[in-house]
Formats: C-alpha cells, structure tokens, sequence
C-alpha cells in the first residue's frame, strides 16, 4: 500500500467520523483547496501528513470518544517502603488492558509520538481489504453416485 493510498484510507475514516478535512487543509497548512485527492497527494508528497497524523481535530475524529481501547502495560520495577520501613524493590509483569475512554485520542496521540513510524502505527487501526484472507473457492464436481440415471 502506497503513502497515498494509506492517507486517503485515514482521512476517509476520520472524514467518517465529522473530519473536515477541506477546512483543517486550508486553515491549518494554509493551501488552496482544489479537490481532495490533490490535497492528499501534497500531504504524501511533502511529508506534511505529520500535521495532519498529529492534528487535534484529526484525532478526535479518527479516533471516536467511548471507543474500546486495548493496549500493553509494560513490566515496571520500582522501589517502595515496604511495612516493615525497608525499602524493597518491586516488579509488576505486563499486562494487557482495555478500556473505553473518553479521550481515547489523547492517548493514541501520545503512542504515535512514541512510535518510530508514525504511519504504520496508524495502519494498525485501519480496516481494509487486504487485510482479509479470500478462501479458496470450492469447487464442487459432480460424481456418479449424485446423478440419475434416466431410463
């Protein structure tokens, strides 16, 4: 899949989802507007999707509030006064959590900056078709047993 095609696919959704996409393109990168296809073709081109990827309006759109989140919680060692007033050293194992935030946006926004591709990270949340696997066709021959013979 292609930087553009990729694109189109995320402001699609977020488009979706109340994404104004014209508006943010014209205020936010200061262009005019021709149509949508030569707005998504200057965002790969130039690499300025990263205002569009790190965009407030964008991620709150394409990422709907309540939406179930599910997310890595890392392994964590930490020191800590225990009872009985020693210091002792504690360590959680990862975990994986969900839950449904309002601001699940926020949190996603905070994930991309970490992620070293921004874009594949968003590629994660993307439904597309070849993502799904085609089945083999079955083929289905008729054998002596099934047919009839007509006297």
């Amino acid at each position: 899949m292609t930087r553009f095609e990729l694109l189109h696919l995320l402001v699609g959704q977020a488009r979706s989802n109340g994404f104004e996409f014209r508006r943010w393109y014209v205020n936010k990168l200061g262009l005019p507007w021709q149509n949508a296809r030569q707005a998504v073709e200057t965002l790969a081109a130039e690499r300025r999707y990263y205002a569009l990827l790190f965009s407030h309006e964008f991620a709150s759109c394409f990422w709907k509030p309540g939406e179930t989140m599910t997310f890595l919680v890392p392994n964590q060692t930490f020191t800590r006064r225990m009872k009985d007033g020693t210091i002792g050293t504690v360590s959680r194992k990862a975990y994986t959590r969900r839950r449904t935030r309002e601001d699940a946006w926020l949190y996603h926004l905070k994930e991309l900056a970490a992620a070293e591709e921004p874009l594949r990270y968003m590629r994660r949340y993307l439904r597309v078709e070849d993502e799904l696997e085609e089945e083999p066709p079955i083929l289905v021959t008729p054998t002596g047993d099934d047919m009839e013979e007509d006297d």
